[in-house]
């Protein structure tokens, strides 16, 4: 299938997606803040570390990140058909590669890494604010 947009338009339309501050980062923000902050655990958006986590807990040494499926590649060997050309194969094999790479180089320094996927986010959002919050008072004794 070609593309009904030129390499202009294209790039255009590309260029507009944002990389941080994202709706579902803002409203797992939120969520997030309402549950962790009375119970005294603070966190940073986009910390200065390998990686940039979209949440860093700097005390207990965690860094969250907010993936989503297509641009982390969400079951990339099944749904990779899907992406005709061999930039967005290439693209998306790259950032599969730098997340593991991020994984690999902020456990070295200690850190404890998640990963959520954005359905998950979505739809199992209780889960994984427990899960969080397991690890921060692990980390906190």
């Amino acid at each position: 299938m070609t593309d009904f947009l030129s390499k202009k338009k294209r790039s255009e339309l590309m260029a507009k997606i944002k990389s941080r501050n994202t709706k579902l980062e803002i409203d797992f923000n939120k969520l997030l803040s309402s549950k962790v902050y009375p119970l005294g655990f603070r966190y940073r958006k986009h910390y200065k570390l390998f990686g940039k986590p979209d949440i860093a807990f700097v005390k207990q040494k965690i860094a969250v990140f907010v993936d989503s499926e297509f641009w982390h590649g969400y079951q990339f060997e099944k749904n990779k058909e899907a992406l005709k050309t061999k930039f967005w194969l290439n693209k998306i094999k790259g950032n599969i590669a730098r997340d593991k790479e991020v994984n690999k180089i902020l456990k070295k320094k200690g850190w404890k890494v998640l990963r959520f996927w954005e359905k998950k986010i979505q739809k199992k959002f209780d889960q994984i604010i427990s899960e969080i919050l397991v690890c921060l008072k692990t980390r906190s004794s």
